[in-house]
């Protein structure tokens, strides 16, 4: 294939995926709609939703363990040969059928806060699961934001390569003309007929990252991988508001994030939670009081009254009724220091759980001064790019007077032109990077973000 013929190849993939989503552009998705959806709809949100009703089932079970439990059964048996008559109480060969029935109670009296321990144990543990619901919810807000930024930075790169394509078609176009003319050799036609195939491989490269960008999206959404995500673009990305850097001091930031980020809220509460659990196992080691309470009665087919009958249903359910009531102290003596362990294993969770949050807080600070020192290096960075491109287009301006007037080669003219390309390409990353970095901490201030 000669080369002349790659780049129609190549400008008619670009067409076919322009066509094919103008198709599937129904409507368009806004962050605040992709937001939302994902909240209804992300998996690891509802997964976290799992655990906070689990957390808030426990919770219900261990309140309702105050109430005194009441279980009631009945039994029957039926016999043969050498037994137990169930009425009389003394060996009879014969066969038999009985019948009985009971209700026993149970309730405690004191087993020094073991249940009031446990119920506020997992009360903070309710509570914290809430909050680790939140910051699941705030992360995947956050992960929603910066990958729609990602993609409108890759569709802006998209119309940044398309304009360098069209331009390079343009040149190709008006070289064309004048090697026919006999005015410029025909090696400037093939220089920038290998130009234009390399700025639409660019674009071809920049219109697969706003697919995959986009399909990263609907990942996160949990959107069907066959349906349409297309972005708002705001009018002037430039203008979206950005907190200024003075509002957003790292050690600001931190003490913010201290009060309003749900991990650590979270981990404060489970601290709570594991110290109210060591509590209901100590009081374990202690005796403890119950009061209990039951009811019985039978009837059997073996029951003779004094003219040799069988004693009637009714009477011996009435005859046979009996009631108990008592006090059961439990004392633990030995039971292979089971519950001794049990109490050191709850005082390690809670030295545990301290760990972790002093854990958490120092990743906390180190990604807070980490992201301030890369919003500072990408406020350098935009301003080096702005001003990057504007002395690039004044070379490139510059270098077009000469080379229309035949003052430079086609080779000089190419350098010049892709210097610019690649300006405006860098500009625009270090646009979106800019505005991640400055959401980035205005999330870490607020624990939300807008766009």
């Amino acid at each position: 294939m000669k080369l002349s013929k790659i780049p129609g190849c190549l400008l008619a993939l670009c067409l076919l995926f322009a066509n094919a989503v103008a198709l599937k552009a129904q409507d368009t998705w806004t962050l605040q709609r992709s937001v939302e959806y994902a909240l209804q709809n992300n998996i690891s949100i509802k997964q976290q939703d799992v655990q906070k009703r689990y957390a808030a089932l426990t919770l219900r079970q261990s309140q309702l363990s105050q109430i005194p439990t009441l279980n009631g059964g009945v039994q029957a048996t039926i016999g043969s040969g050498r037994n137990i008559d169930p009425y009389t109480n003394v060996f009879v060969t014969q066969s038999y059928f009985n019948l009985g029935g009971g209700l026993n109670a149970n309730v405690d009296i004191f087993n020094w806060f073991y249940k009031r321990n446990n119920i506020a144990a997992n009360n903070y543990e309710t509570q914290a699961q809430i909050r680790f619901l939140e910051k699941v919810k705030n992360d995947v807000s956050f992960n929603i934001a910066s990958t729609f930024l990602q993609i409108l930075m890759n569709i802006e790169q998209v119309h940044v390569s398309e304009l360098q394509v069209k331009l390079t078609t343009s040149q190709l176009e008006n070289t064309k003309k004048l090697v026919i003319a006999g005015s410029v050799p025909e090696s400037n036609q093939a220089d920038l007929e290998t130009k234009l195939a390399s700025d639409s491989v660019t674009l071809v490269s920049a219109q697969n990252q706003v697919i995959l960008s986009t399909l990263q999206m609907k990942a996160l959404l949990n959107l069907g991988f066959d349906q349409s995500y297309v972005p708002q673009v705001p009018e002037n990305i430039s203008q979206l508001p950005v907190p200024r850097l003075d509002e957003v001091d790292p050690e600001m930031v931190f003490s913010a994030a201290q009060t309003t980020n749900p991990l650590i809220k979270g981990d404060k509460l489970k601290e709570q939670s594991m110290q109210r659990a060591y509590a209901a196992q100590k009081g374990l080691l202690y005796p403890s009081l119950a009061a209990n309470g039951s009811l019985n009665t039978s009837y059997t087919d073996v029951a003779k009254d004094g003219t040799g009958k069988t004693i009637r249903f009714g009477d011996q359910f009435s005859n046979n009724f009996r009631q108990s009531a008592g006090l059961t102290l439990n004392i633990p003596i030995l039971n292979a220091w089971q519950q001794r362990t049990a109490v050191n294993r709850a005082k390690l969770n809670i030295e545990n759980q301290e760990l972790t949050t002093a854990q958490d807080l120092q990743k906390l600070r180190q990604d807070i001064y980490t992201a301030h020192a890369n919003a500072v290096a990408a406020i350098q960075k935009f301003s080096a790019s702005s001003k990057g491109v504007e002395a690039s287009q004044r070379a490139y301006d510059f270098a077009t007077k000469r080379y229309n007037l035949g003052l430079m080669n086609t080779i000089d003219y190419i350098t010049t032109q892709t210097n610019l390309f690649r300006a405006q390409i860098d500009k625009v990353s270090a646009q979106y990077d800019f505005i991640f970095r400055m959401k980035l901490l205005e999330f870490y201030r607020d624990q939300k973000i807008t766009l």
